[in-house]
């Protein structure tokens, strides 16, 4: 009986083996992917990978740094995402612990009243002389299903694509964020600037009003340049309070993005200063797979899925499991734990297939094939996005660096216009529009001229984003 016992012992156990071997779902394969070989707006084909510099070396300005990390470590967005990691991570390790059994341990004490005219009741009154029958149990009971189809496998590898999809997620909003911050933070200064030209146009155009009232007075000109000189001066007043009130909402901005309540900030005194000397090298587009986060995120999305469409399937396959069980029972308290006498033990082996739910399971199975070609195709999607955002950050910086050098020499012959036109003025060459003129062109040049830097600004940060860069 032993040997028997032994041999069926072997047989469960090598059936068990065997059986665990047996895997239903497919090994991962990365999709192929067109990858053009160059962005559209590179004039060359850069070869190899190049590295981006950590976001403290390309943000240098130790203001813009603090709020930096002030935002990444206080930002309510990174908070929740962090919260959300955490929760993968238990995801990760109850999927570890599956191929684990399940134990339970159960103590009961039960007194049970049989009838008189049953023949348990009879028969205990007749024996034992009591109207009642006494029962006391405590059990150890162990049920583990065995892994045929390598589900336990699966699901490890389903639950640590999602972790490692939410750290990337992270990365991203994290990268996201600096960029908010920092184009936050070039608004202000672009406002502060703002702010200098009017009062620079103001106080040019009060001395124009001086020398005018002069010559009203004088007699050599009427009251309407008057008029139209003192209407150009508030066209520059005019730009402080709309100025001042774009300042207090956009620092209200910052604050959120910095996790705290509305606040002033302190700042550089000059957008010009913030242009990075860095030059970005934008690499071939397959660098982005291995850059850009977003990227990452969803082709880890996609090997989830892979792995649940294989848990799909298993489950249309039998299930084989093994309860065993010891425990000691007894009618009297005080023989309970007498060993080997109460001492109770049983196994049971359990093979389930479906059968009437097979419709249900085969959808889901079909289902879950759906679901992961449309991950495949958002991520293909994702990636397409990716070399069109660097496309167009490209474009965008090179595009703001021929504007403001044209910007930069327009200024230069509209300030010598000015200062010939007010020469012209004062010897009588020229009319008082030609001055109300110059000074408006100067000043509206002035406020494009700061607009494309705060443009050239932004790109080449979002340029840094789309590239890859942000946390490192």
């Amino acid at each position: 009986m032993k040997i028997k016992i032994i041999y069926n012992g072997i047989f469960l156990g090598i059936m068990a083996a065997f059986v665990a071997s047996c895997t239903v779902g497919k090994k991962y394969e990365q999709t192929k992917l067109n990858i053009p070989e160059q962005y559209r707006t590179s004039k060359t084909e850069v070869k190899g990978d190049s590295i981006l510099l950590p976001w403290k070396s390309f943000f240098k300005d130790p203001q813009l740094a603090s709020y930096i990390e002030k935002a990444l470590v206080n930002n309510n967005d990174v908070a929740t995402a962090i919260k959300n990691m955490e929760q993968l991570d238990l995801a990760y390790k109850k999927a570890k612990s599956n191929i684990l059994p399940t134990v339970d341990f159960s103590v009961g004490a039960g007194r049970t009243w049989s009838s008189s005219n049953s023949l348990n009741g009879s028969l205990n009154e007749q024996f034992s002389r009591n109207k009642y029958i006494d029962d006391y149990t405590a059990t150890l009971k162990a049920s583990w299903e065995v892994d045929i189809w390598g589900k336990t496998k699966m699901q490890k590898e389903s639950a640590l694509a999602d972790y490692f999809a939410q750290k990337e997620n992270l990365s991203a909003l994290k990268t996201r964020i600096i960029v908010q911050v920092a184009q936050a933070y070039y608004n202000l200064i672009s406002l502060d600037e703002q702010v200098k030209i009017a009062e620079k146009n103001i106080e040019l155009s009060e001395n124009t009003l001086k020398m005018m009232r002069l010559q009203y007075t004088s007699g050599q000109i009427n009251s309407l340049a008057i008029q139209q000189s003192e209407a150009q001066k508030k066209t520059a007043e005019l730009l402080i309070p709309q100025a001042k009130q774009n300042i207090a909402v956009q620092e209200n901005a910052l604050s959120i993005l910095c996790g705290e309540f509305p606040t002033a900030f302190e700042r550089a005194n000059s957008l010009q200063k913030m242009m990075s000397t860095e030059i970005l090298s934008e690499g071939i587009p397959a660098m982005l797979i291995s850059r850009r986060p977003d990227v990452k995120a969803a082709e880890y999305s996609v090997v989830s899925l892979n792995a649940k469409t294989g848990l799909a399937k298993a489950a249309m396959y039998p299930t084989f499991s093994l309860s065993p069980q010891i425990g000691v029972n007894s009618s009297k308290f005080s023989s309970w734990f007498d060993v080997p006498g109460s001492v109770t033990k049983a196994i049971a082996a359990n093979l389930a297939n479906p059968i009437l739910q097979k419709r249900q399971l085969k959808t889901a199975y079909e289902t879950a094939i759906l679901e992961q070609e449309k991950a495949v195709i958002n991520y293909k999607k994702v990636l397409m996005q990716a070399v069109s955002e660097v496309s167009d950050a490209m474009a965008k910086s090179h595009g703001t660096t021929e504007r403001l050098e044209l910007l930069e020499k327009k200024g230069g012959y509209l300030e010598k216009g000015i200062n010939d036109a007010l020469k012209l003025y004062t010897y009588g060459k020229s009319s008082y529009l030609e001055v109300i003129t110059a000074q408006n062109n100067k000043l509206q040049n002035d406020l494009s001229t700061i607009s494309v830097i705060l443009e050239k600004l932004s790109a080449e940060v979002d340029l840094y984003r789309v590239l890859g860069g942000g946390i490192n």
